[in-house]
Formats: C-alpha cells, structure tokens, sequence
C-alpha cells in the first residue's frame, strides 16, 4: 500500500465519511422527492412532460420512492433494498427523460452526458446494495 493511501485510509473508513458519501449519493434523491412534495402541480407538469399518466399517482410513488429509499440508505435498514430501488428508478428515469437516440445537435449532447452519468449513478447504487450485503453476511 502506497505511504499515502496508508495515511488517509484511516479517514476514509470512518462511519461518519461513509455516511457523508452515502448523503452524497442520495442528495439529488433527496432534492427531487421534497421539491416534488413541495410543488406537487410542479411534480404532476413533469409526470405529464414525459408522457406519464396517471400523473398523480405516479408522482407520489415517485415522492415516495425517491425519499423513502433515501432513509433507508442513510439510515442503514433495507439499506440494499433501497440502494436496488434508486438504482432501478434511475435506469428508468433516464430511459424516459434522456432519449438522446431521439435527438441531434447540442440536446443530442447534453441528453447523452446526462444519460451515462446517470448510469453510472444506478451504478454506484449497486456496489452500495453489494457492499452492504457482503458486511452481513
């Protein structure tokens, strides 16, 4: 092990850093599911904008999903449900939202970057749900 990797490991195992990274992760979940209590006409213009309807219910499933996955995250109970959860509506959500193969010029670009890093989100979600399921085994 490198002289630095020794000196931080130390602070990066720390619960207190994996909890903050954990709250990184989750934070645009977060944002998405208070923003969309907070406003729910906003959250049904949205449902709508993408074609999704019944709009109501689906945006409080999604109100629902977004922040009680999240909890269960942060909180460390279901921690792998959740983690799947997030993952799962992320690769969803970005199938309908980011339809980049459906556009061209600049959307094509912006719908693209936003596509890939929101699967590399799913992603990270996964090694949280496999991290946390080998730590009890």
């Amino acid at each position: 092990m490198s002289t630095i990797a020794a000196a931080i490991r130390p602070m990066l195992l720390a619960p207190a850093v994996r909890w903050l990274a954990l709250l990184a992760l989750c934070a645009a979940y977060i944002q998405g599911g208070l923003q969309k209590a907070l406003d729910f006409p906003g959250a049904l213009a949205e449902m709508r904008h993408f074609g999704l309807e019944p709009a109501a219910p689906l945006a409080i499933a999604t109100i629902a999903l977004e922040l009680g996955a999240a909890a269960m995250i942060l909180a460390g109970r279901g921690r792998a449900v959740g983690a799947l959860a997030l993952a799962g509506f992320t690769v969803m959500a970005t199938l309908v939202a980011n339809r980049f193969w459906e556009m061209a010029g600049i959307e094509r670009f912006m719908a693209a970057n936003a596509f890939f890093e929101h699967l590399g989100l799913a992603g990270a979600f996964v090694l949280v749900a496999v991290t946390d399921m080998a730590a009890r085994r």
